[in-house]
């Protein structure tokens, strides 16, 4: 696999073009992975293929990945405006994207979405983001027959009209698509999509290759927190349930310390939202704990995938609330409990055999989780186990999604 050179794609019109497109590179690992896992396969099956991005963060994506890459979104630059004449440049905003995404989009054989829930609405998000981006791509493709591609994604019940209809349309147009299990496929069949032909695969990023073992730390807990304010439905009391989310974690953070526990906190977004309540619950510990020492609760140093994988290796067990945090430490074999605010982490964990370790956030009880902790403990030995014969399940089915992409997306004649 290659960069896309300039002017490679008018030079050399018989090497392969294939673009990366979504929110990738802004901060969020779990996406991140997804894409990892898509390069990979690229460098595999379509080694000679010109590959760049149209993304929400190009310059990680350039500097880390060595792919150009363009920003996903040009009307954004005005979202400070205000006034008829903010109104006026976010609507020439919004009209320009329409030309930079057809024109990027024309300019290749392929276009693949990499994984993440790029067809749900489970954290907020406006109609004129991501879902009015993914509406362009799925049109361009269309109209100028270039293959998209939506990859093992998640989607979910949109309540948002505006927002379901720009979705609905971009998966309907999508040349390909598959979901990471059987809800998000059923979510876009109750939301009027023929889904026949789409098939259900893992997440990409079991994909990824697992790290050597080391030895564990029975008395380490991995802590995987996030900035949550609650779903696209729930942005009017948005702070009240980050303070409430919060709160849990900073008793449960002191329960486990009380119990003679070593606590490692790890964020999964990079935007540094995430590290906001990293540092609250460290506060909290020292204001509380006075004298514990410092190292019984640390920040784990995390910007990858591979990082939070490295992180998590030497520790017994795990509670996280980010979906690929919690992906990661299944991965891992590592017995785990979901801070669940979507129905993505209850399938998951249903999916790896721990379905009862599963917690909505909405339902956040301390004493609760303190038991399910407790439970997780005592059913280690017998959870690991689980989760590595589950985890040889979904390399194998990742495998077949792969053979499916090069029967479906590239032609012998391209791939030759």
């Amino acid at each position: 696999m290659r960069a896309r050179e300039p002017g490679a794609g008018s030079t050399r019109p018989d090497r392969l073009r294939v673009g990366i497109f979504g929110k990738v590179g802004a901060g969020n690992i779990g996406n991140d992975a997804s894409m990892e896992a898509v390069l990979g396969y690229l460098s595999s099956d379509q080694p000679d293929a010109i590959v760049d991005a149209m993304c929400t963060g190009p310059d990680t994506v350039g500097a880390r990945y060595g792919l150009p890459a363009i920003p996903l979104f040009w009307h954004l630059k005005f979202k400070h405006e205000s006034g008829l004449t903010g109104t006026a440049l976010k609507v020439l905003g919004l009209g320009v994207d329409v030309v930079r995404t057809a024109s990027w989009t024309r300019r290749h054989d392929v276009v693949i979405v990499p994984g993440a829930g790029v067809l749900e609405a489970s954290l907020p998000m406006l109609p004129r983001g991501f879902p009015y981006a993914m509406f362009l791509l799925s049109v361009s493709g269309r109209l100028l027959r270039t293959k998209v591609a939506l990859v093992s994604v998640g989607a979910g019940a949109v309540n948002q009209p505006m927002t379901r209809w720009l979705f609905n349309s971009a998966a309907r147009l999508a040349f390909y698509r598959s979901y990471r299990e059987p809800g998000s496929r059923e979510a876009m069949r109750e939301r009027g999509l023929d889904v026949s032909r789409d098939n259900v695969y893992p997440d990409l990023a079991f994909a990824l290759p697992v790290p050597p073992g080391v030895a564990v730390d029975e008395q380490t807990v991995a802590v995987g927190v996030m900035a949550y304010y609650g779903t696209n439905d729930e942005r009017k009391q948005a702070d009240v349930i980050y303070a409430r989310y919060v709160d849990g974690m900073k008793e449960f953070v002191r329960w486990l310390v009380d119990n003679d526990r070593r606590v490692v906190l790890v964020v999964g977004d990079t935007n540094g939202s995430d590290g906001g309540v990293v540092q609250e619950i460290l506060a909290d510990v020292q204001a509380s704990r006075p004298d514990l020492d410092p190292s019984v609760v640390v920040a784990a140093a995390v910007s990858s995938y591979a990082d939070i994988m490295r992180v998590l290796l030497p520790v017994s067990s795990v509670v996280a609330i980010r979906y690929h945090n919690v992906l990661c430490a299944l991965q891992l074999s590592k017995p785990t409990i979901a801070i669940s605010y979507s129905p993505k982490h209850d399938v998951a964990m249903a999916e790896m055999g721990l379905p009862e370790f599963c917690m909505a956030v909405n339902a956040l009880d301390v004493s609760e989780l303190v038991k399910l902790f407790t439970e997780l403990e005592s059913r280690s030995g017998d959870l690991r186990q689980t989760l590595a014969a589950r985890n040889a399940d979904k390399k194998r089915l990742v495998g077949d999604l792969f053979a499916e992409l090069s029967a479906r997306l590239f032609t012998p004649a391209e791939r030759s």
